[in-house]
């Protein structure tokens, strides 16, 4: 399967929603209709506020994945410092994953990272995202135990770090 990675376009930001939510559901992240699934389903709200950045297939041009990408110091950035780009929302479809579509997601937001001249990345994970750890770990990303925090009592976020 043949991936692009770009920016969302319009007729991108439903399909792309509808993936966040079916991915953060059904891997058990989120509730159907909690807050953080509404926040996932606005991705006219994401790419208008932060960078919005889908993986279609090269074909069809089918939302195989999405990834917002922020810089450090704008709304959307939870952990990055101003010097950093962040991450957040990484989903890959059930039928995508395994091919390489997290990491080449990943891949252009550490591209745009440094097109902005910033000197690194750092963003959260669940300790639960395995899979996901390993593509970071792949890609140069180092746990940064110090930086962990809770975004709400309880729900405990593990922070990865890379820098340029």
């Amino acid at each position: 399967m043949d991936v692009v990675i770009r920016p969302a376009l319009e007729r991108d930001l439903e399909p792309a929603g509808a993936l966040s939510v079916e991915v953060y559901v059904g891997d058990g992240y989120s509730l159907p209709d909690g807050p953080y699934s509404r926040l996932l389903r606005d991705t006219r709200r994401r790419s208008t506020e932060a960078e919005l950045l889908v993986a279609v297939d090269a074909v069809d041009e089918r939302v195989l994945g999405c990834v917002t990408f922020a810089a450090g110091g704008t709304a959307w950035a939870d952990i990055a410092r101003p010097d950093e780009g962040e991450i957040r929302m990484l989903a890959v479809g059930r039928a995508a994953r395994g091919r390489g579509v997290g990491a080449a997601l990943v891949g252009a937001a550490m591209d745009r990272s440094r097109a902005l001249g910033l000197a690194g990345m750092a963003f959260s994970t669940r300790p639960e995202m395995d899979a996901a750890h390993r593509v970071y770990e792949r890609l140069g990303f180092r746990r940064t135990p110090a930086r962990d925090w809770e975004p709400v009592p309880g729900t405990r976020l593990m922070v990865y770090t890379l820098t340029f």
